[in-house]
């Protein structure tokens, strides 16, 4: 291994170099075993040769030495950089840092997956890891690439969101070792397109494209000792899509099959699994017929002696294949046929061939596996037991027959079981590729490309350097496109950077492909004779060697070669390359399989006709022998297998290069197929051939590490000034912290010298040299530990300051107690002392007197003889003693005070020994506690926790004091009142006389204000009147034109079904006659066919009997074949018919034969092998012209057949082109053969014409329906109305259509226009005349009238008025007619001529257009013309006078006639009332009539009130109109007020022409009567067109109680059939309105809200005793009383469910975007950011979008805001709109969470407490909604536990609080959220691998049943209930608002 290998070039200078590597520096080192170990310098480096290095793993010290300067260790990544997602957002980009990266995630975090930039490094785990369930598909779907954790799917959802945004094809690239899960990651590629790309119809390819996964592993997959399932072979998968990224198909590529191992496996290896397949299921009956064995007495799979799989069953495997080959289409006959061609290789390879005499071999007689191969297989045993020993030598003249040895025989023997497979294979395949094609258009396409990776063995042979040269071929894609990347990314952010050099293999592609490069030799030396393996290689030598620095001559050998590949240096040794390259089977073989007579067998060894040849049409190709071709003929076009792998590698290379690649390199962590188990050197290795260090080199040599602006702020403002910081401009700021932090900390270097190398600024982001952000890294981690130094350091004192005064606090108090104790006890000692002294004084005294006295006496004279003798012994005595003492006292002084210094010594030295050790022991647990954060935080919520006491202790005494104060004050106050309230007492006896005026006032005024509010009340109902009054006239305009609308569709409809009747009876007559034409043509063609198949059977069969004719008649073996025999008369002998086949022709379908297994095969014996003398008979009696003529009369079919083209061809150039419109009658196909079948030119010529007119009322339908549409939103939004006519909308037609000439500006268009807007007002007044009439005029008989009224309305005067109007609309009329047939008249005549200046100047003048007008005539017509509109004009508005005269005296006769009949009507109940009080007693009548005249007089007082209402409120309005005229007038606005005035004498006297009745005095029963015909008019109105808008104005559920009012009444009447339409057609009505509005979130809510109100209205009346309990006795009354709906309660509970889901489903897709950003990614709380640096993969991605809106937590709120605004402005019940929040907030918790679980850069600890307080505000929103009691709180527990999580301790004593915190977690997700923990900061600790083992461990011992997911279900549902919440309200209150338009319902 060279330097270059191990070494990444460093972009540090001699100067910088030495600030990097110093002691302490941690540093990779080479190793022999584990490939590289980490390391820590022990000293500086300075330029010494070696230097001492401490190994990290076991603490070994060492030297290292260092030989070249520039080529120093590798430096290592900070710790908050390993484990990172991408390897090129590592600082450091080497491979010791890749290899580590890899084996962290891998054996610690078991993350199989990491990105490498653009590719996607897979680990195989050897384990099944449930991390590819469909939860995890919808997870990744639509996300962006680099916000998730790598994953298969995300390289799956980025290759599929770049195709479906650009409409760019892509493909995926996987490759790898064998054994390293290419195969698996291809699958689950497939598998996630198949989910996100699936089709809702029936077709579902996308399970097709799935279901091809097991058959091509059974045929092509097989056992090594590498892998249990290696597929044996490359595949690119094309998986096609339609505009709509749905797919529609796919296509299957396969590359170089390994053939070899259908004859021959290694040890422990297997042959393909179908082999053993077969034979696990040789039990089942279909099975018997092939007499399969066990694998291990099958010779083809007992090789490798290991027939079996640990957890593979054989059986259940090919259970599956076979219902795949169902899936896709296969028959069961071909699946048969399949499985009996597989076992017949199998029995195939016991066939034992043993030598014979000579150079020749021979198979045993009764060889009885011959015998069922050849069964199997359908051919003669005979011929194959003879050419399996033999070969044919075809020479110019003769053909001779040679033996064929033992060996030679057996490698026949091999090939041609090798060909069967690979024949068999590509057929299957070829089955495959066409049941996934589909008949749609693909518009796109993803490719998935499973190929072998590179492969070097201890003997490397053909196969080997096939697939390494196709891995050259791809590396070199891959090199191209990762520098492509690079440079697109430095140009688009405007980096200027130099040239990277990158390794480009094109000279050794070239050796390899190029002319007379190594695969054009070998084909050279194939097609020699005599060529050989040594021969090829010596011409390699001889070309290359010396000459291509790439390939390279073994010393020890002559037949090998080496070629240096990007990967490594393989040998490869020659033996085989001719014969692989070659892949030669004998042709005799083949032409017995050809003669099979089953068909399929046949089929697969037919020659393949060259694709680039011109193919003869069907029915016109001639029949050739397919007899064996002379030498130089066919088997010299064959091509070789390197061709052909060469030629396939090419076009896979244009296929690539057109797509957009993806890439997936697939690592095996070690040989022995272990799980989680990583060996450094089988992974490097790997590495290295796949092209990831290659990335990692690419991207080191420019600038890997980039941060956009914003995050290098957030992530580096430690580092930066007050000074330098400029909010404004962050790139600014960005500039001034690197110029100061990177070039200003550099030794002796001036600020001004600035180094361009070490960063650049792009315009978004700024790129980084390798290494310098871990530079950065480093100086941030020192200014963060000098602040926390500091930190430190004064919160340390202050604690000690503050323990220090508590201690000395303490000592006082316990002091001063303890010394008070001491002086008391004292003092009562000396009391005590001092008594007893004194009484013992006394005594003592009295005796001692006493005593003194009796012996002074005696001895006084002794005394005074003796004292002078004692006194002077004594005073010696006290001499000599004072002189000892006086000595001994100086004397232990000294002694003493020695001692004492010497003692006082020692104890000082002990004292100072003991404290340091001790002081030292605590400054060690300091640092230990201070490097803890949790210890901080123990500490600081203590001290929070004591001075928030302290506060609150301080807060309450303050708040005491202040009361007290308030108290005081409060009293001072209350005795100044006292002193005041005394005073004034007198003042208020004084003032009691004006409180009773002042209470006089305030009833004036309440009376006034009374007055007010009356007249506000009535000012109210005046503009509610107006309001119905102008929605009325709306309705009747809308009616009026939904009348005509429905006249005109009418039309419409006629024409249509007038002119389809014709065209119906055409098509029928010609597709009948074109399906029996074209079924006539079939017959013929598949008979032809089937003929031509049976002779080429018959006549190679009689090939291969010929050939054994003369090996029978052939004494020696030799046969010469008489040259005069030409193979024109072979052909001319062999391309008759028999009479068998012309009978089989005369047969009919059922009869004849359709292959093998059908009736005729079963009946039929088989035939007996000919003779030859019975051969020569039957070529006699061979019917030669048969064939002949059935060749006519195909050749004529075609010929008509193009002749019919032919004329169609020039029918349509003669100018009568087909319309594509797809809405014609009639399609296109069926109106060309139309065309032909019509002999008359007339006859054409009319259903052209239909044709035409049938388009033209199409389009004319069409732009009516949308100008309809248009009007009717124009009704909606302007009060007005116009009338849209069939005439008028026709006229729109002519003038859009451009039928009128538009040359002229005098034109007769304009004409025309005037005359249409004349007939349309004609028409329009008439209208409106009639409809007056008939609503205020009523003919009808039997009302009651008052005396004067039946004088006026008597049966005469009816009868001329009815005759009046009836003659003047029937003469309106028919001048209307007359009118409009003119118009008409005029309008075809101008289509017809269509009449110009230029055509009347050409008919008339000789072509001069200025005589046309040369005395200006046509604008004298035109004038003339217009006069003429004008006076018509004149006459229709003098006639709309008269009509409104007439209208308007109707209109005040009947008002007159209504008045007369109120008065007449009061006077009858006046009459009624006197009369029965008549019938009364005295007191009775009195108190009667007193109550009759107090009625009349208060009815008679109401109607002055109101009058004298009205007549105020028009005063008032009247003075505020003088005050607008008076200021209008100061600012000249006279023309305004005229019109106001014309505008209110308009609107008084519609006022005065149109009376209104209230009746108030009426009640009601709560019911609404309909007609059944105004049913759909009901559910259009109430449901269909009702607005959210409008509905929000009225009572909440009045839609709800609408219906069940109208249901009251069918109930009423007791109609079972009207309660039955109406409630289905409202539930249909309801359905309708969702889906189709199903994303207006209001009207979902509208209707949610009805539903549910109409369920409780049902069950309110229902009659039922559960419902009644809040009922009151007026809604008891209301109950129905012939109908029990509580099934159709049912139906409105399910449908309130399916509106419910409905709105949960569009909620819960408005807020998915909103969750990540609002829950996770939302950094609300300053100073915490968990920033770190991003890969390639976060730094671009398909889905960046500037335009983006961005979403964060405040978003989510507002949208929730909203949604529960809609809610309660439709009045939703409560417990409904609980249940609505309670599912979002689980949407919002289990999304949050999944994602949680999927991005690495989301579990950190900063980040935990951003989620947490992101959660307290949905917690709070709840709470301030009142919707806490909900449930919704609850399901954000999981995600709340995982935020807890990241914040909490993760030491071994805290293992049992963490598990019984997180109890809404399950095992997987809290183990997958601690193996994701990563520390943003170094003084962050990461969570243990041992801490994690005992979590597993406590958490599998407290969940015994414990759900092991990953991900929660975000689509879970909680149940919904709906419960019971009645009305208040009761029916007979209810009103129907005039905005409802439901006019045609009558209250009961």
């Amino acid at each position: 291994m060279t330097s270059a290998d191990l070494y990444v070039q460093t972009f540090l200078k001699e100067s910088e170099i030495g600030q990097v590597y110093v002691k302490g520096a941690r540093i990779w080192v080479p190793d022999a075993e584990n490939v590289w170990l980490g390391a820590e310098l022990l000293e500086n480096y300075t330029g010494q040769k070696k230097i001492k290095i401490q190994l990290e793993d076991n603490g070994e010290e060492r030297e290292f030495e260092i030989k070249d300067k520039k080529r120093l260790p590798h430096l290592r990544n900070p710790e908050i950089l390993i484990g990172e997602n991408d390897l090129t957002s590592l600082s450091y980009l080497n491979e010791p840092e890749v290899l580590y990266n890899l084996k962290v995630r891998f054996l610690e975090s078991n993350c199989i997956y990491t990105y490498c930039g653009i590719v996607l490094v897979a680990i195989n785990p050897y384990e099944q890891l449930p991390i590819y369930g469909n939860e995890l598909i919808q997870m990744y779907s639509g996300q962006d690439m680099g916000t998730m954790d790598p994953h298969i799917f995300a390289v799956a959802e980025e290759a599929f969101k770049l195709m479906s945004r650009f409409d760019k094809n892509q493909s995926i690239i996987v490759s790898g070792e064998s054994g390293a899960g290419k195969t698996v990651s291809a699958k689950y590629a497939m598998r996630y397109f198949a989910m996100v790309g699936g089709s809702q119809k029936e077709t579902q390819v996308e399970q097709k494209v799935l279901a091809s996964n097991p058959i091509m592993e059974a045929i092509g997959n097989a056992k090594t000792t590498r892998n249990d399932n290696s597929s044996r072979f490359g595949k690119y998968i094309e998986i096609s899509f339609n505009k709509n990224n749905e797919i529609i198909g796919a296509h299957m590529r396969t590359y170089l099959l390994e053939k070899s191992r259908v004859v021959y496996q290694a040890a422990e290896e297997r042959n393909y699994h179908i082999f053993y397949q077969l034979c696990a299921s040789k039990d089942l009956p279909e099975f018997k017929k092939y007499c399969l064995l066990s694998p291990d007495d099958f010779y083809y799979t007992s090789h490798g002696q290991a027939p079996e799989i640990d957890g593979v069953d054989d059986g259940e495997d090919l259970v599956s294949v076979r219902e795949a080959f169902t899936m896709l289409g296969i028959s069961e006959k071909d699946q048969m046929m399949i499985f009996q061609i597989q076992s017949a290789v199998l029995h195939f390879g016991n066939v034992k061939i043993r030598e014979a005499d000579g150079e020749s071999s021979e198979i045993k007689k009764d060889d009885k596996h011959l015998t069922i191969m050849c069964k199997l297989l359908g051919i003669e045993e005979s011929q194959m037991r003879m050419w399996l020993c033999n070969k044919k030598i075809v020479t110019v003249g003769e053909v001779l027959t040679k033996p064929l040895t033992l060996t030679q025989a057996s490698f026949a023997q091999d090939a041609l079981a090798k060909h069967i497979y690979a024949q068999i294979f590509d057929w299957i395949v070829e089955k495959i590729n066409k049941a996934l094609q589909s008949g749609a258009k693909s518009t796109k396409f993803i490719g998935v490309l499973d190929i072998y990776g590179f492969e070097t063995f201890e003997i490397n042979s053909f196969e080997q350097f096939c697939i390494n040269y196709a891995n050259e071929k791809l590396q070199q894609i891959f090199n191209m496109h990762v520098f492509k990347l690079e440079q697109e990314e430095y140009v688009r952010e405007a980096i200027e950077w130099s040239f990277i050099d990158f390794y480009d293999n094109q000279p050794c592609i070239d050796l390899i492909e190029s002319k007379l490069g190594i695969l054009d030799l070998l084909d050279e030396e194939c097609k020699m004779p005599k060529g050989s393996d040594e021969n090829w290689c010596q011409k390699l030598y001889d070309k290359h060697l010396g000459k291509a620095k790439h390939f390279e001559k073994p010393r020890m050998s002559r037949s090998a070669f080496i070629i240096n590949h990007f990967a490594d240096r393989v040998e490869y040794q020659a033996d085989g390359f001719l014969e692989k390259n070659r892949d030669t089977v004998l042709e005799e073989n083949i032409n017995i399989l050809r003669a099979s007579e089953f068909e399929l067998v046949a089929e697969l060894f037919e020659e393949k006709v060259d694709p680039n040849e011109k193919k003869s049409r069907a029915g016109s190709a001639t029949t050739h022998p397919l007899r064996q071709a002379p030498k130089g003929g066919r088997g010299s076009n064959k091509k070789t297998v390197g061709s052909q792998f060469r030629e396939s590698l090419h076009k896979l290379m244009e296929t690539l290069n057109a797509t957009t690649p993806h890439y997936i390199r697939c690592i095996k962590p070690n040989d022995t197929k272990e799980a989680f188990i990583f060996e450094p050197k089988r992974a490097v290795e790997q590495l290295r051939a796949c092209g990831v260090l290659e990335t990692i080199r690419i991207s080191a040599a420019g600038y890997p590490s980039r941060w956009t602006y914003p995050e290098f702020f957030q992530r580096y403002r430690v580092l930066a000034g007050s000074k330098d910081i400029n909010r404004s401009d962050q790139r600014k700021t960005c500039e001034n912290v690197l110029t100061k932090v990177i070039q200003g900390n550099v030794k002796k270097t001036p600020r001004g010298l600035e180094d361009p190398d070490k960063y650049r600024f792009g315009k978004t982001k700024i790129f980084f040299r390798a290494g310098q952000v871990a530079y950065l890294e480093k100086l941030r981690s020192d200014k963060l530990k000098a602040c926390g130094i500091m930190i430190q350091k004064h919160v340390k004192g202050w604690l000690a300051r503050r323990r220090y005064q508590r201690i000395i606090k303490s000592i006082t108090l316990l002091q001063k107690y303890g010394r008070g104790l001491l002086a008391r006890r004292h003092a009562k000692f000396l009391r005590e002392t001092f008594a007893a002294t004194r009484i013992q004084k006394h005594w003592k005294g009295y005796k001692a007197r006493s005593h003194y006295i009796k012996v002074r006496k005696a001895t006084v004279i002794i005394q005074s003889a003796i004292r002078g003798f004692f006194g002077r012994i004594l005073f010696k005595k006290e001499l000599h003693e004072h002189r000892a003492i006086t000595i001994q006292k100086l004397v232990r002084s000294w002694l003493a005070r020695k001692r004492y210094k010497r003692v006082m010594r020692g104890i000082v030295l002990l004292q100072s020994h003991f404290r340091r050790r001790r002081a030292k022991k605590e400054l060690k647990q300091l640092k230990i506690e201070a490097k803890s954060v949790e210890h901080i935080k123990n500490v600081n919520k203590g001290l929070e926790n004591k001075i928030i006491q302290l506060q609150q202790k301080l807060d309450a005494k303050n708040k005491e004091g202040m009361t007290i104060k308030e108290q005081e004050v409060y009293i001072k106050q209350l005795k100044t009142e006292m002193e005041k309230l005394r005073s004034s007492s007198e003042e208020a006896k004084k003032s009691s006389n004006k409180i009773t005026d002042l209470i006089q006032q305030i009833k004036d005024l309440q009376e006034e204000l009374s007055k007010e509010r009356e007249e506000k009340q009535v000012l109210i109902s005046e503009k509610e009147e107006l309001v119905k009054e102008h929605t009325q006239v709306l309705s009747k305009m809308a009616e009026e034109k939904c009348k005509l609308k429905e006249e005109l569709e009418e039309a419409n409809l006629k024409l249509q079904q007038q002119e389809t009747s014709t065209d119906d009876v055409l098509k029928r007559k010609l597709e009948e006659a074109t399906q029996q034409l074209q079924a006539e043509f079939d017959s013929e063609r598949g008979h032809h066919q089937r003929l031509v198949k049976e002779h080429a059977r018959l006549q190679q069969r009689f090939e291969n009997l010929q050939s054994e004719m003369q090996m029978v008649t052939s004494p020696h073996g030799h046969k010469r074949t008489p040259s005069d025999i030409s193979a024109i008369s072979l052909e001319s002998y062999t391309s008759s018919a028999s009479p068998d086949e012309v009978k089989y022709e005369e047969e009919g379908p059922e009869d004849k034969d359709q292959g093998y297994g059908t009736k005729k095969k079963k009946k039929a014996p088989a035939p007996p092998v000919p003779t030859a003398s019975a051969m020569e008979k039957e070529m006699k009696d061979v019917d030669v012209g048969l064939i002949l003529r059935l060749q006519n009369k195909m050749k004529e079919i075609e010929q008509q057949k193009t002749k019919l083209e032919e004329r169609l061809r020039q029918y349509e150039d003669e100018g009568h082109p087909q319309t594509g419109n797809s809405d014609a009658v009639i399609s296109n196909s069926a109106f060309d053969a139309l065309k032909q079948q019509l002999v008359n030119a007339d006859d054409v010529q009319l259903v052209i014409k239909l044709q035409k007119r049938v388009a033209e009322l199409e389009m004319t339908k069409s732009k009516l329906a949308d100008e309809l549409d248009e009007r009717d939103d124009e009704d909606e939004e302007k009060s007005g109305f116009k009338i849209t006519t069939p005439e008028y909308a026709y006229n729109n037609l002519k003038r859009m259509n451009g039928h009128v000439d538009k040359e002229p500006p005098y034109d007769n268009k304009e004409e025309m226009q005037e005359l249409q807007n004349e007939n349309d007002k004609l028409k329009r007044e008439v209208n409106k005349l009639m409809k007056s009439i008939s609503e205020n005029v009523s003919f009808e008989k039997g009302g009651t009238n008052s005396p004067a009224g039946k004088e006026f309305m008597d049966a005469k005067k009816i009868e001329d008025q009815v005759k009046v109007f009836r003659d003047q609309f029937t003469a309106m009329a028919d001048e209307l007619d007359r009118r409009r047939e003119e118009c008409l008249q005029l309008r075809a005549m101008l289509a017809e001529k269509s009449i110009t200046t230029h055509a009347i100047a050409k008919e008339s003048y000789g072509g001069n257009d200025d005589l046309v007008n040369e005395d200006n005539e046509l604008a004298l017509a035109y004038r003339t013309q217009k006069e003429l509109n004008r006076l018509l004009e004149n006459q229709l508005q003098k006639t709309e006078k008269d009509i409104k005269k007439k209208e308007e005296k109707l209109k005040r006769e009947i008002k007159e006639l209504k008045t007369e009949n109120e008065a007449a009507q009061k006077i009858i109940n006046q009459f009624n009332s006197i009369t029965r009080n008549l019938q009364l007693g005295p007191e009775a009548k009195i108190e009667a009539t007193m109550q009759h005249e107090i009625t009349r007089l208060t009815s008679e007082n109401l109607d002055l009130r109101e009058k004298a209402d009205k007549q105020a409120d028009q005063i008032r309005k009247m003075k505020k109109m003088l005050k607008v005229y008076a200021k209008k007038l100061k600012d000249g606005d006279v023309a305004e007020i005229e019109a106001e005035l014309e505008k209110d004498d308009k609107q008084k006297k519609t006022e005065d022409n149109v009376a209104t009745v209230k009746h108030l005095d009426r009640t009601y029963m709560g019911m609404l009567e309909y007609k059944k015909e105004d049913e759909g008019r009901l559910i259009k109105c109430l449901i269909m067109d009702l607005k959210p808008k409008v509905a929000q104005g009225l009572l909440p559920g009045l839609p709800a109680y609408i219906l069940f009012m109208c249901v009251r009444h069918t109930d009423y009447i007791n109609d079972d059939e009207k309660v039955r339409t109406l409630l289905t057609n409202t539930i249909n009505g309801i359905k309708k309105c969702v889906k189709k509005h199903n994303k207006e979130l209001e009207r979902v809510i509208l209707w949610l809200a009805n539903t549910c109100r109409l369920l409780h209205t049902l069950k309110q009346y229902s009659g039922e005793k559960t419902f009644q309990s809040e009922n009151t006795s007026r809604q008891n009354e209301h109950c129905l009383r012939n109908f029990d709906l509580s099934e159709y309660r049912q139906v409105f509970s399910d449908l309130a469910v399916w509106i419910f889901q409905t709105m949960i489903k569009y909620m819960e897709e408005v807020i998915q975007p909103m969750v990540v950003p609002a829950v996770l990614e939302h950094e609300a709380i300053a100073g915490l950011s968990a920033s770190k640096p991003s890969g390639m993969r976060g730094r671009s991605s398909s889905t960046q979008d500037e335009d983006v809106r961005e979403l964060s937590l405040d978003t989510l709120m507002k949208s929730l805001n909203k949604y529960n605004q809609v809610l309660s402005q439709h009045a939703v019940d409560p417990e409904l709109v609980k249940q609505v929040f309670r599912q979002l907030y689980y949407y919002i918790g289990s999304n949050a969470l999944n994602n949680l679980l999927l991005r690495k850069d989301m579990c950190n600890w900063s980040k935990g407490m951003q989620i947490r307080y992101n959660l307290s505000h949905l917690e709070q929103w709840l709470r301030d909604n009142k919707l806490n009691e909900s449930g919704a709180q609850s399901t954000l527990e999981p995600i709340t536990q995982a935020s807890q999580l990241l914040q909490a301790r993760k030491s071994e004593a805290d293992v049992d609080s963490i598990c019984e915190m997180c109890s809404k977690l399950t095992t997987a997700q809290i183990v997958k959220i601690l193996n994701l923990y990563t520390p943003v900061d170094e003084f962050e600790e990461r969570v243990p691998i041992s801490f994690i083992r005992k979590i597993q461990e406590r958490l599998k011992s407290t969940k015994k049943e414990e759900d092991n997911t990953l991900l929660i279900d975000t689509k879970y549902s909680f149940p919904v209930t709906f419960p019971f919440n009645p009305s208040s309200l009761t029916l007979d209150s209810i009103d129907v608002p005039e905005a409802l338009h439901l006019d045609f319902l009558t209250r009961v």
